[in-house]
């Protein structure tokens, strides 16, 4: 019997230390280390404007409107809600997803006074896998800049250059394409005033 009570207690013990160890102490000791080490990133790289919370820059934001820049197609619904993340699950054999594809590409060149030779960027007529992508191509910026200028009444080359102020290259140096965050770009342009052409 001693022996059996003897099991118990060390057991409890075992438990309640790797309870405190693994859900208090760990959690707390990761907790502090974000926070000192990278702050911005630990609390959901949050953009502020003017001291109000906007969006983030890791979670896509509809825009809509012909003086800001438009993101990519959202899977995850039209507010590119975090809660609805995931593809369409449509394969390219699938009939809904080329139909889809296709009434998005003759938006886009319709929003963009685009001739039927342009090619349209991928990325401006499909979702991403998570539905929630804040980036756009570098191409996708460029063919919607002249939409913007005009809306704005600035001058191409300072849409140009805020779209090239913005761009981020490949990840590593060598990963995935150059790409434009879209709210960063379109709160930058909210600043530009440089008197029209």
């Amino acid at each position: 019997m001693k022996d059996w009570i003897s099991e118990i207690r060390t057991s409890a013990a075992a438990v309640i230390s790797l309870a405190v160890l693994l859900g208090g102490f760990y959690p707390l000791a990761v907790w502090v280390l974000n926070q000192g080490l990278f702050p911005a990133k630990a609390n959901g790289s949050l953009v502020l404007r003017q001291g109000q919370v906007v969006g983030s820059s890791l979670i896509g934001r509809d825009f809509s409107g012909p003086a800001y820049f438009h993101p990519r197609p959202s899977a995850a619904g039209r507010g590119y809600d975090a809660l609805r993340s995931g593809g369409s699950n449509l394969g390219p054999t699938s009939r809904e997803l080329i139909e889809a594809v296709r009434r998005r590409v003759a938006a886009y060149r319709a929003e963009n006074n685009l001739a039927a030779d342009v090619l349209v960027p991928a990325d401006a007529v499909t979702a991403s896998a998570s539905g929630l992508d804040p980036h756009i191509s570098l191409a996708n910026a460029f063919l919607q800049a002249p939409r913007v200028v005009a809306a704005r009444g600035l001058s191409e080359e300072a849409v140009r250059k805020r779209i090239e102020a913005c761009a981020e290259g490949r990840d590593l140096g060598f990963l995935g394409q150059p790409r434009v965050n879209v709210l960063k770009l379109n709160l930058a342009l909210d600043g530009v005033h440089d008197g029209g052409r």
